[in-house]
Order: structure tokens, then C-alpha cells, then sequence
């Protein structure tokens, strides 16, 4: 109901408007002088030694921020560097912090985005909810770039480069903040971040596009690779921020499922519940952010899409070679 009020413009939202927009306005209140502590130097932020590059947005929910982050370690790596990630591990529960993710590492101790991203790309990753904290771990392992996964609001951490991601589907909804709108602060602070990345849809002035390109069917159990194309009796599930996309994407791909079901954000899963699910069909297929929870007990005939963010070539570059710059930079300051 309350995405569908923040999106949709839902009744509901017309007769909620007295309770929701009080704490609208309290909820700016609070975060914006918050900012300015830190702005003016009343609360002290961590300055790495290295250049700090923030990918996360303005909304809440998931807006394709870790594809970005996956698709900028690997231009990184590709030109020689080594990023490092950092992130809150929402969703998790580690023994300690700050928390190295490991190949062995549970998304139950780092949740599901750390998990995927190290599993993906190799690259270092640290999880705390004070991140400076992971920052610190991370440059133990000579990193020589810091990539944060989400944070643009954790002013406690200095960051040199700022990234927005955008639902080019959702955009900002009814533009009103939390909990009357889905805006962790207002439009306006997009004026001042450095790269706007437009994930689907129909970028606006400023943005760089992005598509999300899916490539074939991984077997969470087996790792055998299949086109989508091939499977019948498909069901499908999504357990992220807008489990709609996901179902789009399958039916872009000419699949049509026989069950689409759709999860909350970071939900973790019984391994007889999934089992249940599969039932319904010949297939379960499910997004990569799914398959790390529960490949310890994937069934053979349990399938994920892998998908990478693709940028036209002008942006991409931008984008690299503005963090590429701030690296040298760092280096000629320390020299």
C-alpha cells in the first residue's frame, strides 16, 4: 500500500496526508540538520587516504545502485586498480564489525548485496554500519579506490565522488519525503552530486542512460549455463526493491511465467518454502541477489539471471576516468 501511495497516487495517500506529511516534514527536519553538522563541522567525518566514490540515490528501495557498483569495480580492475567496496550489510547480522566478506561468508552474517558483489568481482569487501569503519579495514588490503554501496546519506564518511542512481520507470514517485514519499532528501540535492545514471526509461537532461542486460540462465546448483528461452513451466520470484522489473525482464526475454512471485527486499528465505514455490512449475528462476541466499540448498532445477549495467561508451568514460583522476591526484598529494 505504501508504494502504491508514493507511486502510484493511491486514494489512500489523500486520506493518510494528515498523519504522513507531519512526519514528512519532521523526518526533513532531522536529516537536514544533520547534513549541516557535518557541513559546518560540528560532527567530524572520516577522510580516507584514498579516493571515496558513493553510488546510492535519494529514493528508498532498490534502484539498481548494485549493478552500478559491480559494473565500476570491473572497469577499475580492468584499468589496473584496486577498488575496494564498503556497505552497511543491511539485511545481516555479522559477528563482529567491521566484517570482511569472504567466499564462505552467509548473506544471514553481510546481507545480500556485499555477498553478490564479492562473489561477482573478487574485489575486497567490508561491511559496518559505521562504514569509515570498513574503510579502514579495506585499506589494510591496499586498496587504492573506495566504493561506497549506497551511503550517499552516511555524511559520517568524506567522499570525493558522488553517483545517483535513478528508476528511469518510478522516477521520484509523488516527490515527497519519508513516509508521506519515497525521498530520502529532496530533488534538489541532486543538483550537487557529481554523475546521474538513469536506469530504464527515459533519461532526463544530465543523466546518463543505463540498461540492465541480462545474460543466460546461471543454475544456482550446478553453475550450467542456459538461455531463458529454453525453459518451460518458468516460476518466477523477486525478492528485491521492485520485483516488477525482474518479471519485465523475463517477458522482454519471451518468457511468460506461470507464477510471479514477488518477495520483500532483503527477505530471507526457508528452503522449504522456496521448494513449495518451484512445485508450481518445471523451473524456478530468480534474480542473482536471490541466488546467493539459498544456494546451499538450490535445487537442480533452480536458475538466476545474471545482469550487467551497460552505458553508452562517452558516459562510461566520464565516469572512469573522473575517478582515475582523483586517484592521481591523491597520489601526487602523498608524494
Amino acid at each position: 500500500m505504501i508504494e502504491k501511495i508514493w507511486f502510484e497516487q493511491h486514494p489512500a495517500g489523500i486520506l493518510l496526508k494528515p498523519l504522513l506529511w507531519p512526519l514528512s516534514q519532521l523526518f526533513g527536519l532531522i536529516s537536514r540538520r544533520r547534513r549541516q553538522q557535518y557541513q559546518c563541522g560540528q560532527k567530524e567525518a572520516f577522510r580516507a587516504s584514498v579516493p571515496v566514490v558513493v553510488v546510492g540515490n535519494i529514493t528508498a528501495g532498490g534502484n539498481g545502485k548494485t549493478p552500478v557498483v559491480i559494473w565500476l569495480v570491473e572497469q577499475l580492475q580492468a584499468k589496473g586498480l584496486k577498488p575496494g567496496v564498503v556497505s552497511r550489510g543491511y539485511g545481516g547480522k555479522a559477528p563482529y564489525y567491521p566484517y570482511p566478506v569472504s567466499a564462505d561468508t552467509s548473506t544471514a552474517e553481510a546481507g545480500d548485496e556485499p555477498v553478490l558483489i564479492h562473489r561477482r568481482t573478487g574485489a575486497p569487501v567490508a561491511v559496518s554500519p559505521k562504514r569509515a569503519e570498513a574503510v579502514q579495514l579495506l585499506m589494510k588490503q591496499n586498496v587504492d579506490v573506495i566504493i561506497t554501496d549506497d551511503g550517499l546519506q552516511h555524511y559520517a564518511l568524506e567522499r570525493d565522488i558522488e553517483i545517483v542512481v535513478i528508476d528511469g520507470q518510478r522516477r521520484f514517485g509523488n516527490q515527497q519525503l519519508i513516509p508521506m514519499g519515497p525521498l530520502r532528501e529532496s530533488c534538489e540535492r541532486l543538483d550537487e552530486v557529481d554523475f546521474l545514471i538513469c536506469n530504464g526509461g527515459q533519461p532526463q537532461h544530465g543523466e546518463a542512460p543505463m540498461q540492465l542486460q541480462p545474460s543466460p540462465l546461471i543454475n544456482v546448483k550446478t553453475g550450467e549455463r542456459r538461455q531463458v528461452a529454453e525453459l518451460n513451466g518458468v516460476v518466477a520470484m523477486a525478492g528485491i526493491g521492485h520485483p516488477p522489473r525482474f518479471f519485465n525482464t523475463l517477458e522482454m526475454l519471451g518468457v511468460t511465467p506461470v507464477v510471479c512471485q514477488p518477495f520483500a527486499d532483503h527477505q530471507a528465505f526457508s528452503e522449504q518454502e522456496l521448494k513449495q514455490l518451484a512445485q508450481q512449475g518445471q523451473h524456478l528462476v530468480m534474480t542473482e541477489k536471490d541466488a546467493v541466499k539459498c544456494h546451499t540448498f538450490a535445487q537442480p532445477n533452480w536458475w538466476y539471471l545474471p545482469v550487467d549495467a551497460v552505458l553508452p561508451a562517452p558516459e562510461a568514460e566520464a565516469i572512469i576516468n573522473r575517478i582515475i583522476k582523483v586517484k592521481e591526484e591523491y597520489g601526487s598529494s602523498s608524494a
